[in-house]
């Protein structure tokens, strides 16, 4: 009898029809990929639901036909993008899963941490720095590794001078250094520029030296004041520094004392009243009631002879950045600045 029907018509299909609001209402429920591919593969897998229907589809004729196949087209369009958005919010869920699976736990560090800080050096060294640059100071940089002309000879430094001995300084096999001292780089200024010279030169120094109050490596800001003429005398020099040492480590007692460095003449050491007693005695200033932070003079005519300068003035000091900041900042021991010691360092934020 069914032979005697010929093609079947579109009605036997809209009977069979996949119930694909149930479809789609399974779709919203999956709460994992895999169940949500298992309902991909039993619709539009090889023997899928929507797949045999549209099998189906040589079965009819004209109009019929052409209405099923829209039908069934709209019913896989609607199940594919329920099926991609359901998709989407899973990879979502679960990539964000992971990722919290995955996180670091940070709890341990201080809560009220929000933000770093300078290490010590680097603050003390940039507040002298900026207020050398307000006087119109320019800054000047140098290699670290110097060769003896501009780390010994030129500063007037003789061959028996302590400092070029083997204990005292870094050499290299092939004769050259690590500099000493940041006045190398005030050679390199002066043979490179004409008076007048206003500059400082901050940077790190290599000694072989290591105890409470030394380390192999440390910073120096070195400063040079040059002018044509005999414009300059050691009285300049001496106002530029007790206003600096004013700024620095506010109302406290400046002296200067008589002292010999090879590449001034006259030189001196400069003192301040201790920060720690206020100049009444005591342990770290060795019952004095001074304390030492930098040496200072006018510099001696052989320094010019070296750089071909004629006819001019000039005063240059040094200090030490790593003293300048123990004062500061009540460090009693040199070496604690270099270890990276968070107990330290947490106080300077």
């Amino acid at each position: 009898m069914l032979k005697n029907l010929g093609k079947i018509t579109a009605y036997h299909f809209i009977i069979e029809r996949v119930n694909l609001q149930k479809i789609i209402d399974e779709i919203h429920a999956c709460q994992s990929l895999d169940e949500l591919e298992k309902i991909r593969i039993s619709v539009l897998g090889k023997k899928g639901s929507l797949t045999l229907q549209f099998g189906k589809l040589k079965d009819l004729d004209g109009e019929a036909k052409k209405k099923f196949a829209s039908t069934l087209n709209t019913d896989k369009n609607t199940f594919n993008e329920a099926y991609e958005a359901r998709k989407k919010e899973l990879e979502t869920l679960f990539l964000d899963g992971d990722m919290r699976k995955g996180a670091q736990n940070f709890s341990y560090f201080d809560e009220n941490t929000k933000a770093g800080a300078f290490h010590p050096v680097n603050s003390t060294m940039d507040k002298i720095i900026d207020y050398f640059v307000s006087l119109n100071f320019s800054v000047e940089k140098g290699p670290l590794i110097e060769d003896d002309f501009h780390n010994f000879e030129a500063l007037n430094l003789p061959k028996s001078h302590p400092a070029r001995d083997m204990q005292d300084t870094f050499y290299f096999d092939d004769g050259k250094l690590l500099r000493t001292q940041t006045s190398p780089v005030q050679i390199r200024t002066m043979l490179a520029q004409k008076p007048p010279i206003r500059m400082i030169a901050p940077g790190a120094v290599f000694r072989r030296d290591f105890d409470l109050t030394h380390t192999p490596m440390f910073h120096q800001v070195e400063g040079l004041v040059v002018e044509n003429g005999q414009k300059v005398s050691f009285a300049n020099l001496k106002s530029v520094l007790v206003e600096f040492l004013h700024y620095f480590f506010g109302d406290v007692k400046v002296r200067f004392r008589p002292s010999f460095f090879p590449f001034t003449e006259p030189s001196a050491e400069v003192d301040i009243s201790c920060v720690f007693c206020k100049g009444a005695g005591c342990r770290v200033c060795k019952q004095t009631g001074w304390l030492e932070v930098l040496g200072c003079g006018v510099v001696d005519p052989n320094v010019y002879n070296f750089v071909d300068y004629k006819n001019v003035s000039g005063y240059a000091f040094g200090l030490g950045v790593e003293r300048f900041a123990m004062l500061y900042h009540q460090i009693p021991d040199l070496r604690s600045l270099f270890e990276g010691d968070l107990r330290l360092l947490e106080q300077f934020r």
